[in-house]
C-alpha cells in the first residue's frame, strides 16, 4: 500500500485518533482530583490506601465516558470513505471531538460544585428537577455560581485552550489502490467499534453486564469515593432511559409477600379524628444545625433556636432521616410514602402518568380541603404538577402571593429562587384561615437554599457566621418559621391541628459526624399537635417515608394505604427501620446497625449510632442479623422496583 503523499505513522487517521482520545483522558483525569479537593470534607480523610484503587476505577468509567461522548467522532475519523479525505472533513471532526470533550469536562466540574449539597454524582434527574425554573432566575443563579467559582472557569478555559492546541488532524492522504484503503478502513472501523463497546460495556466477556453507577464500589468503600471517580458524562447518559426498570428475582411471590409488603393497614380499633394537618418540608434544615437535634454532640453550629423550643415540645426520634438527596426526592417521599430508591425516577413520565395516592388523596374522601404552597414560580420543580396528580385541590405559588401586594408582592422576591419565606409563611398562615376545616396545607420553604442570601433588613442581624455560608439563611428562615408559629397560634384551627416538619434534605457540612453516608441523610422529623401529649424523643427509626402513613395512622384513618414506609404510631420502637439510597448504594437501618448493599453483594455493616462516621466496617461479625436485614432490603428493593414498574 503506497501513498502519494507519505507520511509518519503517527499523522495516519487511526493513530491520531488514538493519540486524540489520549489527550481526552489526561482532561478526564485532571477533573478527578479537581473534585476531590473541592470536596476534600467529604472524605473525611479517608484515602489513605485507595488512590490505587480509585485511579483504576477512574480509569474504567472514564473510558466508558468518553467512549459515549467520541463514538461520532471515531466512526467519522474511520468512515471508509476515500471521498473524504479533505482537511475540511478533518477540521470538522477535531471541532466535534473539542466540543464534546468540553461539553464533558464542563459537566465535570459543575458537578464538583454541585456536589456539596446532593452527594451524589449529578444524574439526568437533576435536569428535570430544574426544567421548570424561569429563565431570569437560572440565569442569575449561573452567574452568581460562576462569580463564586471564577478559578474553576478559569481551569475550564484553559482546559479547552489545551485541547484546541492538542486535538490534532490527520494527515489527508490518497491511495492508489482504493480496495487496500477501504480494507484497512473498515478494519480500522470495526476494530474502533469493538472499543466503543468494551469501553461501554466494561469489557467484553460474556458475562459482563455493562457497567452501571453501583460498579463503582468494586474500587472503593464509599459513596463520596464513588462519586470521585464516576464521571458526570457517564452517569447522565447511563440514567437516559432508566425509567425502564428490571425487577430484582430475590424472592418467589409468595416469599417476597411474607418478608415485606407496602401495604400498611390500619388500626381496626381506632375511630377518626378529623384534625386539621399542616406539613412543613423546609429546604436544607438539617439535623446538624438544629441543637436540640445533638444533644451531648460536640462542635456543632446551632443555628435554629426556634426549631430548639418548638423540639421540645413535640415529638422526635433518635434516629431520623430523609429518603433522598435532592429537593425533588422530598415531596413524593413525606407525602406519598414513595421514597428515591433508583436514581432518575421523580416526577418522571413513569411516576407522573401513575395512579399515586397521597396525603390529600385519602384525606379528601374525609372531606378535606387541600392545599400545596411553594414561593418560586408555579411551574418550579415540578412541584404543582405532582401536587395535582396526589390530590391537592389548590396550588399557590409566586403568581399567586403577587397578587396581593399587601405581603409585598414583587419586591420581595429574593432574586434567585423563591418569596422570601418570612413573606411567603405570613401569606400562607392567613390563606389558611380562609380556608374550611378539616383541612391539609403543605408547604415546600425556599430561603435556605444556596446562594443562603437574606432580605436586605436582615444584613446586619444575620451576617455571614462560621464556616459554612448556610448558616445565616438557616437563622434567618428559623425566624420565618418563629413568626409563621407566632402568628397561627392566634387563630382558632391552631388547636385542632397537626404540625408535621422536616427537611427536603442535607446540606453543606463541617462536622465529622454529618460528613458520612449516614449523616448525610440525618434531618428532622417532628410531630406537632398544640392540644395533645404529643411529645418527647422515641428510641426509634423515622424516615420522610413514614410521615404520610403515620399522619393516617395519627388520625385513625380507616383504609390501607400503599407506602414504603411505616406508621411510626402503630410500630413499636424496636421494629422501625429506614431505607436510603446514594450513588447505586443502598443503605438499610435497623436497631442499632446499618448495612449497605450494593444491588448484588452486601459491602458493609456498622453500629451508626456509636459510630456515625461509619469508620468501622463490622461485616461477617454479626452473622444472623446481616442475613435479617439483607433478606429485609432485598424484599423492599423488588417490591418497589416491582410497584414502580407497574402501569
Amino acid at each position: 500500500m503506497a501513498y502519494i503523499h507519505t507520511s509518519p505513522v503517527f499523522r495516519t487517521p487511526f493513530m491520531v485518533m488514538l493519540r486524540n482520545l489520549v489527550v481526552v483522558y489526561a482532561a478526564f483525569l485532571i477533573c478527578h482530583p479537581v473534585f476531590i479537593w473541592y470536596n476534600w470534607s467529604s472524605f473525611q480523610g479517608d484515602l489513605a490506601g485507595m488512590l490505587w484503587p480509585m485511579l483504576k476505577g477512574a480509569l474504567v468509567f472514564d473510558t466508558a465516558g468518553i467512549m459515549y461522548i467520541s463514538a461520532l467522532y471515531m466512526v467519522l475519523m474511520m468512515f471508509p470513505f476515500h471521498f473524504k479525505e479533505k482537511r475540511w472533513y478533518y477540521i470538522l471532526t477535531k471541532i466535534i471531538l473539542v466540543v464534546m470533550a468540553s461539553a464533558g469536562i464542563l459537566m465535570n466540574l459543575v458537578d464538583t460544585v454541585y456536589f456539596p449539597y446532593t452527594g451524589c454524582r449529578s444524574t439526568l434527574q437533576v435536569l428535570d428537577e430544574f426544567s421548570g425554573e424561569g429563565g431570569g432566575q437560572m440565569t442569575s443563579i449561573i452567574l452568581r455560581s460562576l462569580a463564586d467559582n471564577w478559578y474553576l472557569v478559569l481551569l475550564f478555559v484553559v482546559m479547552v485552550l489545551l485541547l484546541c492546541k492538542f486535538i490534532k488532524i490527520p494527515a489527508t492522504l490518497q491511495y492508489r489502490k482504493p480496495f487496500v484503503y477501504y480494507i484497512v478502513r473498515t478494519c480500522c472501523l470495526l476494530l474502533s467499534a469493538v472499543c466503543i463497546l468494551a469501553g461501554i460495556r466494561g469489557g467484553l466477556a460474556h458475562n459482563i453486564r455493562p457497567i452501571t453507577m453501583s460498579n463503582a464500589y468494586q474500587y472503593v468503600k464509599t459513596p463520596a469515593q464513588a462519586a470521585a471517580i464516576l464521571n458526570t458524562p457517564f452517569c447522565v447518559i447511563r440514567t437516559l432511559g432508566n425509567e425502564d426498570m428490571k425487577v430484582p428475582a430475590y424472592f418467589s411471590e409468595e416469599e417476597l409477600e411474607s418478608i415485606y409488603t407496602p401495604v400498611v393497614l390500619p388500626d381496626s380499633t381506632a375511630t377518626f379524628r378529623p384534625l386539621n394537618v399542616v406539613v412543613l418540608i423546609l429546604e436544607s434544615f438539617g439535623s446538624e444545625y438544629i441543637g436540640a437535634m445533638n444533644q451531648g454532640t460536640q462542635g456543632i453550629h446551632d443555628c435554629a433556636p426556634f426549631m430548639d423550643t418548638l423540639i421540645n415540645r413535640s415529638l422526635t426520634f433518635e434516629t431520623s432521616l430523609a429518603n433522598g438527596r435532592k429537593s425533588i426526592d422530598a415531596m413524593p417521599s413525606v407525602l406519598s410514602g414513595i421514597p428515591m430508591l433508583k436514581d432518575h425516577l421523580f416526577l418522571t413520565p413513569t411516576i407522573m402518568s401513575k395512579e399515586i395516592s397521597g396525603l390529600a388523596k385519602e384525606l379528601g374522601t374525609k372531606g378535606y380541603y387541600s392545599a400545596f404552597f411553594h414561593g418560586a414560580d408555579n411551574g418550579s420543580m415540578g412541584f404543582q404538577s405532582f401536587s395535582r396528580v396526589i390530590g391537592y385541590d389548590d396550588y399557590f405559588g409566586m403568581e399567586d402571593f403577587v397578587k396581593k401586594p399587601e405581603y409585598g408582592g414583587d419586591a420581595v422576591f429574593d432574586g434567585f429562587w423563591a418569596i422570601w419565606d418570612e413573606e411567603f409563611l405570613q401569606y400562607m398562615c392567613d390563606m389558611i384561615g380562609t380556608f374550611k376545616e378539616p383541612f391539609l396545607a403543605s408547604a415546600f420553604t425556599a430561603s435556605s437554599h444556596h446562594p443562603y442570601n437574606v432580605p436586605e433588613r436582615y444584613q446586619s442581624k444575620y451576617p455571614v457566621e462560621g464556616n459554612l455560608p448556610i448558616y445565616r439563611g438557616i437563622r434567618y428562615s428559623d425566624n420565618a418559621l418563629k413568626l409563621f408559629f407566632e402568628k397561627a397560634s392566634r387563630q382558632p384551627w391552631f388547636n385542632n391541628t397537626l404540625f408535621v416538619l422536616t427537611a427536603d434534605h442535607t446540606n453543606l457540612s463541617e462536622h465529622p459526624d454529618y460528613q458520612s453516608d449516614y449523616g448525610n441523610f440525618r434531618v428532622p422529623v417532628i410531630f406537632y399537635c398544640p392540644s395533645d401529649s404529643l411529645m418527647g424523643k422515641r428510641n426509634a427509626i423515622a424516615q420522610q417515608s413514614d410521615i404520610y402513613p403515620s399522619i393516617l395512622g395519627y388520625l385513625g384513618y380507616d383504609k390501607p394505604v400503599i407506602s414504603f414506609g411505616q406508621n411510626l404510631f402503630g410500630t413499636p420502637d424496636e421494629e422501625t427501620w429506614g431505607a436510603t439510597f446514594q450513588n447505586g448504594l443502598y443503605s438499610y437501618y435497623m436497631g442499632d446497625y446499618l448495612l449497605q448493599f450494593d444491588g448484588e453483594n452486601e459491602t458493609g455493616l456498622f453500629t451508626y449510632k456509636s459510630d456515625p462516621t461509619l469508620k468501622r466496617n463490622i461485616k461477617d461479625s454479626q452473622s444472623q442479623t446481616e442475613q435479617e436485614m439483607l433478606k429485609k432490603l432485598k424484599a423492599l428493593i423488588q417490591q418497589y422496583i416491582i410497584y414502580m414498574t407497574s402501569k
